[in-house]
């Protein structure tokens, strides 16, 4: 049964007012549920997957087309469990604790979200930045 209008609008209440009280313990409660449905979920895609495998294999092997096929279906859902959670998991995330929960106004305290680079230490870059890095460090008499 659906929560009424009034019942949604004291729920978010109660989540916002968690959220202003404790924001580790809130987010530390909503991180728990999607968790385990979606390790479970791809501990399902990867036995289909290897299933799969399997039954291509023995299709294969006894020149059964249909079984082959079924196979080749099988490890191809399994794939996509295992995929769909892999993205599923960042969007499904608790928001950090210094961040408001949907519908809350942000706060104007200083913001823990977000890594700052250390002071002294580069941020990871990509090869080809690295390589421009090189280049452009040999061209300054600066070579090793």
């Amino acid at each position: 049964m659906p929560l009424s209008e009034h019942e949604q609008r004291l729920l978010e209440q109660m989540e916002r007012a968690l959220y202003a009280e404790d924001p580790k313990f809130a987010s530390s409660l909503r991180s728990v549920g999607p968790r385990i449905g979606s390790r479970r979920k791809a501990a399902v895609g990867v036995l289909a997957a290897l299933l799969g495998v399997g039954l291509l294999v023995g299709g294969a092997a006894t020149s059964l087309i249909i079984l082959g096929v079924a196979g080749f279906l099988l490890m191809l859902l399994g794939t996509f469990l295992v995929i769909s959670t892999m993205r599923a998991e960042p969007a499904e995330a608790a928001p950090e604790a210094g961040s408001p929960s949907p519908g809350q106004p942000p706060q104007n305290s200083k913001s823990t979200s977000g890594k700052k680079p250390k002071p002294g230490k580069k941020p990871k870059s990509g090869f080809m930045d690295r390589m421009d890095e090189r280049f452009r460090q040999r061209r300054e008499g600066d070579g090793r």
